[in-house]
């Protein structure tokens, strides 16, 4: 078996699944998004299955339509990159699928924007439709904070910021929830702590246990089927009125989360990917 591996930087997550594909006698070819070409007449690509751990979200999103166009199957595929990889379009699905979320409202114009705010109540946060490791958001008290961001956003003209993507603030208590999702089960899930509001473990956010209820495995794996299945982590906030899914993330990380979980993440991957691949016929 012929693995494609798409990758960036070799992080520990990458180190951990090359391991057991090692394990398992699968052959990987280590494919370099930085050095990746593609030839659209003459793309015969010797591959059995690609595994996407791009860290450039477009490198990946092309790369992936590119393989597919080639005849490969892809983990995860361009459809779910594409929706993952866009807050709007994750919103969108989950709402389309009946997933609880925080309420979300899209605007295109600063003035629109500030409308929107007001109507819903201080606080809410903004984020980049576009964007990772809890960059670039920003929590908005009051209309004075909400003036200056917008005005920010829209001097600033960059695609993330062309797009207001307005979400109701939810008081989490210091923590919110990610829950790994492969195929059809949450197979763990842990705790992400933190004074700060931001608890991404990539902004400092402390990861612990956390048990996977019936409650959670049902809305992630609703949340995972919704932008259309595969590996996938999805965020959630617990509220009085039960959980509400935050993001899903298409390319995770897991490094802080195997042996807090005593799940081993990568295998449970490799599992996926090695059956993915047999159910594609090869």
């Amino acid at each position: 078996m012929k693995i494609g591996f798409l990758h960036s930087v070799i992080r520990p997550e990458e180190k951990y699944l090359i391991e057991e594909f090692k394990k398992r006698g699968a052959e990987i070819i280590m494919i370099d998004d930085r050095n990746l070409t593609f030839n659209l007449d003459k793309n015969n690509f010797d591959l059995d299955i690609v595994l996407e751990r791009c860290i450039n979200h477009s490198r990946a999103l092309h790369s992936l339509r590119l393989f597919e166009a080639a005849g490969i199957k892809c983990v995860n595929s361009y459809k779910v990159a594409t929706v993952c990889g866009d807050k709007l379009l994750t919103s969108v699905a989950l709402k389309e699928h009946n997933v609880p979320q925080p309420e979300v409202r899209i605007a295109f114009t600063e003035e629109s924007a500030l409308k929107e705010i007001e109507e819903m109540g201080y606080p809410v946060v903004l984020k980049p439709a576009v964007g990772s490791w809890g960059r670039l958001l920003s929590k908005i008290n009051d209309k004075d904070a909400a003036e200056a961001i917008l005005e920010h956003k829209t001097v600033l003209g960059s695609y993330h910021h062309s797009i207001f993507y307005i979400q109701k603030y939810v008081e989490k208590n210091k923590r919110d929830i990610r829950a790994f999702v492969i195929g059809d089960e949450c197979i763990c899930a842990i705790y992400r702590t933190s004074d700060h509001w931001v608890t991404n473990t990539a902004r400092g956010g402390v990861a612990t246990n956390c048990p996977v209820t019936p409650e959670l495995n049902d809305i992630a794996v609703k949340a995972a089927k919704a932008v259309g299945g595969g590996i996938l982590a999805i965020d959630i906030f617990e509220t009085p009125n039960g959980l509400l899914v935050n993001e899903v993330n298409y390319t995770m990380e897991f490094r802080n989360s195997i042996k807090t979980t005593g799940v081993n993440i990568p295998e449970k991957i490799v599992d996926y990917v090695i059956k993915a691949s047999k159910e594609n016929g090869k």
